[in-house]
Formats: C-alpha cells, sequence, structure tokens
C-alpha cells in the first residue's frame, strides 16, 4: 500500500508543488513530500517483510531520513504515530488501521509547536474522523474510503481557515498531498493503474510577490548529547516555522532563520551532524516563478544551452545557481535517483542541457537521464564539486551545448579538488606515491580529487596538509565550511593559508557539502 501511494503522489507531486503558499509560497511542497515517501519506500525494500515491528520501523526510520521540508517532516511524523499502532500487529485490520490513522493525527499535531488550522494537521484530522465514522462494513477499504471522505470534507474548508489560501484561491497543498496517499493506499488494496499525470496549467506562487523570506534550513542528527526538548530550545530563537522532531534515534529539525551557519554550528555540538539542508527561499520562489512561466514560453525562441548541477550544502548550491545551474539536491551517501534528474532537465527552457554530476557515483545515473532525454541532454563528466564549480563558470547559455561542453570539461580539468571528513571504518591503504596510513574509524581524512592522501590530526591540519602537497603555483585558493563550522574556524584557516602560500588569493565561504569538515579547490 505505501509502495503504490508513493508512486501516486508521484503521479500528482507537480500539482501539489503548484498549490502551495503556506507558510511560504515556496512550491516544494509535493517534492518535500514524495522525497519523503520515497525514503520510506527504500527502507521497506530492505527490511524483513515477513514482521510488522521490521516493515513498522522501516516506515518511521525511512520517513524521519528522507523527510524534507515542513510539510516533509510532518509527514514523518504523521507516519511515526500510524506506526507505532501497526509495530505489534502481524495484521492489520480494519479497527487498526483506523487506530493508527488517529495516532498519525496526534502525532502530527503533537510534534508541531503552535498548530495551525488549514494546514496539513486539519486534513489528518478529517482523515482520522472519516477512518473512525459509520461504516457500511467493517472492512479496510471501507476505512479508507471514509478517511478520504472525511479528508475530502475539511480539506475543501482550508481556504476559510488560511487567509493566503483564500487569497490565492487554492486548498492546502500539503493537506491534498497526504490525501493522495491515502488514495494511493486505497488503489493498491483495489489493483488500480496509476492515472496520468494532471497538467499544470498554473502556479498558485505567481500571486504572491517575491520577498526575502529567509533560509529554509533543515538538520538530520544522530548520537545527540542533549534530548529534543533542549535542542528545540537551542533552535528556537534562529527563527519561525520549527519544527524538531525524533524517531529510531534521530532527531531531525526544520526552521525558516536569516542564520543558517551559526545555528547548524550551534546545533552539531550536540551530535553527529549526518545531512543538512539550506534552501534560500527568495531564490527558490523565484526558480518556481520561473516553472510557472514554462507553458507561456514554449513557444518563444529557446537559449541556446541550460544547466543542471548535482549540489548540497548551501553555500555551493548558492554558487551553482547563481552561474545559472538547475540544482539537483544530492552527493556523496545521498545519491539522486536517474528520475530526479529527468525531471531537472525537463524543466529547464533551453534547446540542450548540459549535466554537471559532480561526483563519481552520480556519473552513471546522469549518463542514463542523458540517454533517456534522447537528445537533449548531455553529460559533462565531473567526478567532484571542485570539477562542477570549474565547468559551472565556463557555461555561457547563449552558447550551444555541444561547442561549450569541451571548454567546460577542460576548465573543469584545470581545478584540484581537496575534501576533508571522518573514516566510517578502521582500515588501512597505500597511497599512490607507496604512504601507509593506518585510519581508525572516526580519524579525519583527507582527499584529493577523491582519491585518500592523508589521515589523522586535526580538519585544518588536513587541508595544511594537502595544501603542501598539491599546491603548484595556482592563483585562488577556495574554502568552503561544513556545516559545523563556524565564521570563525574559516577565518581562522584562511590565515594558516595566506600566511604558508602568500602567492594565492584566499576565499572562504560557508555552507560547504555535507559530512565535509571542508572543501578546498585550487585553480
Amino acid at each position: 500500500m505505501l509502495r503504490v501511494a508513493t508512486d501516486w503522489l508521484g503521479v500528482y507531486r507537480e500539482q501539489v508543488n503548484a498549490l502551495n503558499v503556506y507558510p511560504v509560497p515556496d512550491g516544494d511542497t509535493g517534492t518535500n513530500m514524495h522525497l519523503t515517501m520515497q525514503s520510506v519506500r527504500r527502507e521497506l525494500d530492505t527490511c524483513d517483510e515477513t514482521q510488522m515491528a521490521s516493515v513498522a520501523r522501516a516506515i518511521s526510520y525511512g520517513a524521519l531520513l528522507g523527510a524534507r521540508g515542513n510539510s516533509g517532516v510532518i509527514l514523518s511524523q504523521l507516519l511515526k504515530g500510524f506506526a507505532e499502532v501497526v509495530r505489534e500487529r502481524q495484521a492489520v485490520d480494519a479497527g487498526t488501521l483506523a487506530a493508527a490513522f488517529r495516532a498519525a493525527q496526534k502525532a502530527g499535531y503533537g510534534a508541531v509547536m503552535k498548530p495551525v488550522e488549514g494546514t496539513i494537521l486539519t486534513v489528518a484530522r478529517g482523515v482520522a474522523d472519516g477512518a473512525e465514522g459509520p461504516r457500511d462494513a467493517e472492512t479496510v477499504d471501507a476505512v479508507l474510503e471514509g478517511a478520504l471522505f472525511g479528508g475530502q470534507r475539511l480539506l475543501d474548508q482550508t481556504p476559510e481557515m488560511l487567509p493566503a489560501l483564500k487569497q490565492a484561491g487554492v486548498i492546502d497543498s500539503g493537506g491534498q498531498g497526504y490525501l493522495y496517499i491515502v488514495q494511493g493506499m486505497l488503489a493498491a488494496l483495489r489493483g488500480d493503474e496509476l492515472p496520468e499525470a494532471p497538467e499544470i496549467t498554473g502556479y498558485a506562487q505567481e500571486q504572491f510577490e517575491t520577498e526575502e523570506f529567509g533560509y529554509c534550513t533543515e538538520f538530520l542528527m544522530s548520537e545527540a548529547t542533549k534530548p529534543i526538548e533542549e535542542i528545540r530550545d537551542l533552535v528556537s530563537p534562529f527563527g519561525d516555522s520549527l519544527l524538531v522532531v525524533g524517531a529510531e534515534g534521530y532527531v531531525k529539525g526544520h526552521i525558516h532563520t536569516n542564520e543558517p551557519d551559526e545555528l547548524l554550528a550551534t546545533v552539531g555540538r550536540y551530535g553527529k551532524m549526518l545531512r543538512t539542508k539550506v534552501e534560500d527561499m527568495s531564490e527558490q520562489h523565484t526558480e518556481i516563478l520561473g516553472m510557472a512561466g514554462a507553458v507561456a514560453r514554449a513557444e518563444e525562441e529557446l537559449p541556446p544551452s541550460g544547466l543542471v548541477a548535482v549540489a548540497n550544502g548551501y553555500g555551493l548550491v548558492k554558487l551553482f545557481r547563481s552561474l545559472g545551474a538547475r540544482i539537483v539536491s544530492g552527493g556523496q551517501t545521498a545519491n539522486p535517483s536517474v528520475q530526479d534528474i529527468v525531471d531537472a532537465v525537463r524543466s529547464v527552457s533551453a534547446e540542450k542541457v548540459l549535466i554537471l554530476p559532480n561526483n563519481k557515483n552520480v556519473l552513471m545515473a546522469a549518463e542514463k537521464a542523458m540517454e533517456l532525454m534522447e537528445g537533449r541532454a548531455v553529460v559533462v563528466p565531473t567526478r567532484t564539486l571542485g570539477q562542477g564549480m570549474g565547468a559551472a563558470l565556463a557555461f555561457q547559455q547563449g552558447t550551444d551545448a555541444e561547442s561549450l561542453r569541451a571548454g567546460m570539461e577542460a576548465a573543469a580539468a584545470r581545478v584540484t579538488t581537496f575534501e576533508v571528513t571522518r573514516a566510517s571504518r578502521t582500515t588501512n591503504i597505500t597511497t599512490r606515491d607507496g604512504r601507509t596510513l593506518d585510519i581508525a574509524e572516526g580519524d579525519v581524512i583527507g582527499l584529493q580529487d577523491d582519491e585518500l592522501v592523508q589521515s589523522g590530526g586535526t580538519p585544518e591540519e588536513s587541508v595544511l596538509e594537502m595544501l603542501r602537497r598539491g599546491y603548484t603555483d595556482q592563483e585562488v585558493i577556495t574554502v568552503f565550511g561544513g556545516p559545523q563550522k563556524t565564521q570563525g574556524d574559516l577565518q581562522a584557516l584562511a590565515e594558516r593559508i595566506g600566511a604558508e602560500f602568500p602567492g594565492a588569493e584566499v576565499e572562504t565561504h560557508a555552507g560547504g557539502p555535507d559530512l565535509y569538515d571542508y572543501l578546498v579547490t585550487i585553480e
């Protein structure tokens, strides 16, 4: 049921995106909810399907792991509440299913500090009411039918509860997405075929002026040394739209703030930061409006080329966007799917689109996406984010893609990339120059162009040691600090680099990739 529900929501993903106006008109509610469900499905694919406890863990853990955006985090809590009820059962009957929907509603409301009616929470309440209401037959089908009826009844009322919805003339997007999930569950029982995706004729966001909304900031942390309530108190002063939740030993946070780097550095002191995401909501809003105008521009002459880049880390994402790229979120340990890349290519209004995979593990997916686009895309085989930045700097929208490709590949080849992260296991390796590195789990390790070349010491010492080996009078050294590094950390490292390499210009940026202390490029 949940697998089909994931695909069912996927059909309507862009329609849900087009509805979104609350809490800000950022336009990615459908995408975020679908990504959350995809994460659940991935966990279900590897769990023991003969044991309900294993299935329940896959639901709650997968949802929290993949939760994206305000809607995705709330959905993860709805699914967590649902999973808690079925966890102890070997079979789900009508009564259990109704109880699970009620537990889902309670978990959703409990996760939000200041619940607002007219949102997905309201629809979750309607679903639970409908699931428990009078039924002609005590069957699972009847529970789902009642849930859909009850949810739709309150969804239709959401414009009267939220002025922003009434102004835009739409129902709540998150609530609609939740109903599509319930629809998909019922379709799975009935064996219904997936419908065709509806045509999108307009976006609710078009009715709102672009504003400076701040940064939508998220983190996923393990091994937390403080209770969730204390972490929530730490995060609360940084902004609004706050959600800090937990499941299966992990803590997930979401907040809208103007200080994403300081927030992440603060939280990062109290656990192991596994994943972060920071979106500039004003830029995202502009991008959505660009997509909204795609139909209107269909008859216009298209530019010769467009750009898609795979990246994470808000500083890197902002840089790629400033160079004209549409972003696919992903990278090391979080590889995007072929479909993610295809969707991004299709959203770019250009005759042909250049794809920057920026990771050797993403290269194959990018090439498969290129094949599916049947001549409308071409891959520049960048294997690191540094190479991707070099290639993006050579991109020119007014030049055809085939003419650009050779120059972008050459620009990528001129960039050396250093990455500092932590070892995930104990091992020893022999480097290309014959050195033996004995590495313990958790040690600092340094990679040059994706090849392990250094271990031990502090992250800052790792950067300096790799520069001593790899710097050959290049003009610019650019340093991106990871999510746990402060501006003070970056400034101190820049001063040390400047003292040792006085011939180079040193630039620093917050918002480096997840799971890395530093990403450094020289060119």
